[in-house]
């Protein structure tokens, strides 16, 4: 897989939750993907197969309370970062990233971390 084309596949599965289009997500996805939630943590919820990630991605492209803010993305061969932050309820977000893999043009495998809302670490003396 060319830099190029998983770039290509990760604008237009951003795409998705930036314009809430579900739709767009059935060819975007490969037959053996294999997704991780960031909940619950700290270990997430493991999706196998293509109906599994698409039902949940899905669901998530068609909140229409919560959004996604795409920060960065990057790509190299068949690997891709997106770091995001993602916003819900009244002015709450987290930050997180995932890591994608694309194969013949579609994703199988994506990772998804975050950092956990909550109180700021303690500043060592």
């Amino acid at each position: 897989m060319q830099t190029n084309e998983t770039a290509e596949v990760i604008e237009q599965f951003n795409r998705v939750f930036l314009d809430r289009d579900p739709a767009k997500l059935k060819d975007l996805i490969a037959p053996d993907c294999v997704m991780e939630s960031i909940q619950p943590a700290p270990d997430g919820t493991r999706y196998v197969g293509y109906d599994a990630c698409l039902a949940f991605w899905e669901a998530l492209a068609s909140n229409t309370v919560a959004h996604f803010e795409v920060e960065e993305t990057h790509a190299l061969g068949d690997r891709a970062t997106i770091r995001w932050r993602f916003h819900f309820g009244d002015d709450q977000s987290l930050r997180g990233v995932n890591l994608m893999r694309v194969r013949d043009g579609r994703i199988i495998e994506a990772l998804g971390y975050s950092k956990l809302p909550g109180q700021s670490a303690p500043l060592p003396d």
